[in-house]
């Protein structure tokens, strides 16, 4: 058969590699282990020069100094050593990082890499540095400091929910915070640290716990001395009432009376339910000052410059008031 000569042929190849016993395959796997390994050895036995990072660590007091940003952990450099040193070093096997000193407040906020050649010489243990690759070396440190800031509640925030009213002083235990952290940040602080409830709508006197927070890229940098305060809102109901009121005119000219349309103005305000019955009604006053006149239309503003103490959110109506001008006869 014209195969014939051909499978001869691959059969003679294959015949040194024909199993002769059970443990064929181990022997040779086990040959070959053995080269591998001799070849390994003999070429970590030889000296290379590469270019590698090599660790470093800052030492600085961390009671005066806190470092703005992460610093960094390691340098570029040319080395020439042993494969087992450099192997070593690969796998982070006993290296000892290179210590760069901040002893006080820096002045700059750099390093040139040929000024790390000290420290990576005194570091590096069987490698000879032949130079630092890494150019610049950066790094951002502030003093650091502690600041201590009375806590406020934030005005802007809406408290209570609709008919019902703060009714005295907010309390906060404890009513001030002490942070730790840089006096770049700390010095933006307002003075009083102002706080915001987690929720409101309130309808009762409650006490709630608000946390002590600062910004989120802030948080690793500035620490509190307490994580929140206790915030006591006083809250009562409010009724709502309105009576009518008979706006007085000041600086009409003289010579001139004056008709007003409407005659009379509403005044509608709020009080605590509890102190309705305490209440001088007769206590508001509203006028209409004539130096006020808006020709255009004709009318002027009314004003509210006296009402009973204990009443809020006043309101008067209408918003403007119609004058008409005649002379007296």
């Amino acid at each position: 058969m014209p195969t014939e000569p051909a499978r001869n042929i691959l059969e003679w190849f294959m015949k040194p590699f024909k199993p002769q016993t059970k443990q064929y395959w181990r022997i040779v796997l086990l040959c070959f282990v053995a080269a591998s390994t001799f070849w390994l050895l003999n070429a970590l036995n030889k000296s290379y020069s590469t270019q590698t990072t090599y660790p470093i660590r800052f030492v600085y007091n961390s009671e005066q100094l806190v470092p703005l940003k992460p610093l960094p952990e390691e340098v570029m450099v040319n080395v020439t050593a042993k494969g087992w040193k450099l192997l070593r070093k690969t796998l982070r096997l006993e290296v000892s990082p290179a210590e760069i000193y901040i002893r006080n407040m820096p002045r700059n906020s750099y390093l040139l890499g040929s000024a790390l050649r000290p420290a990576l010489v005194n570091a590096m243990d069987g490698l000879q540095l032949n130079f630092v690759v890494t150019d610049t070396l950066s790094f951002f440190f502030d003093e650091k400091v502690n600041r201590t800031f009375s806590l406020a509640l934030d005005q802007r925030q809406k408290l209570t929910a609709a008919g019902f009213e703060v009714a005295g002083p907010v309390k906060l235990d404890p009513d001030s915070v002490t942070f730790t952290g840089p006096l770049s940040i700390l010095r933006k602080y307002s003075n009083p640290f102002i706080v915001k409830l987690p929720s409101a709508d309130l309808s009762v006197t409650s006490t709630i716990e608000v946390p002590i927070t600062v910004k989120t890229e802030e948080q690793e940098l500035v620490t509190a001395n307490i994580n929140e305060t206790e915030v006591t809102i006083p809250v009562k109901n409010l009724v709502q009432e309105e009576r009518q009121l008979m706006p007085e005119m000041v600086n009409v000219p003289a010579g001139n009376i004056v008709l007003l349309r409407p005659a009379s103005i509403k005044v509608q305000y709020q009080l605590f339910e509890d102190s309705a019955a305490l209440l001088n009604r007769e206590s508001f006053k509203a006028i209409l000052n004539y130096a006020n006149f808006n020709p255009q239309d004709s009318t002027i503003t009314p004003e509210l410059i006296q009402k009973p103490v204990g009443v809020r959110n006043v309101r008067l109506t209408p918003q403007r008031v119609k004058v008409i001008l005649q002379e007296q006869p």
